[in-house]
């Protein structure tokens, strides 16, 4: 698909490898305080298809919960990717970083519990409390909010 984009103030680019997939929105309470915002739009690629191709160096993570970490640009501080322990095989970044945000469509609602009441996001995708059913990884563990 070859999707670029980057942060706020252009030090990292990206590019993308592989086509993205599991496109939702995720109202948990982390992505909020994250984001500064309502909720996050995160899609997924394969670990490895998403490549740094400026700005490496400025990169920075941070333990975000039990069961993942989250990505920033240390310069502006742009969130970039949520990697979970029970999903290694894949990254998860966010849409809006895109150069062409418009290219993905959000298919879900993850964390509908966590909602801010008045955000309605207009639509009429599927809302999970938690996790959607079929996520991958969460056979027999249930991860903490």
């Amino acid at each position: 698909m070859g999707l670029t984009g980057g942060c706020m103030c252009g030090t990292v680019r990206y590019e993308l490898k592989s086509d993205p997939f599991d496109c939702g929105w995720c109202h948990c309470r982390t992505c909020q305080l994250t984001s500064g915002a309502p909720a996050m739009v995160f899609a997924s690629v394969p670990e490895g298809d998403l490549a740094w191709t400026s700005g490496a160096s400025s990169v920075k993570s941070v333990a975000s919960s039990s069961f993942g970490h989250r990505t920033f640009c240390g310069e502006c501080g742009t969130p970039f990717l949520m990697q979970v322990d029970h999903q290694p095989e894949t990254i998860d970044f966010s849409v809006a970083t895109l150069d062409d945000p418009g290219a993905i469509a959000p298919m879900f609602h993850i964390f509908w519990a966590s909602r801010v009441p008045w955000f309605d996001p207009g639509d009429d995708l599927p809302r999970h409390d938690r996790f959607r059913p079929d996520t991958r990884g969460l056979e027999g563990t249930e991860p903490p909010e």
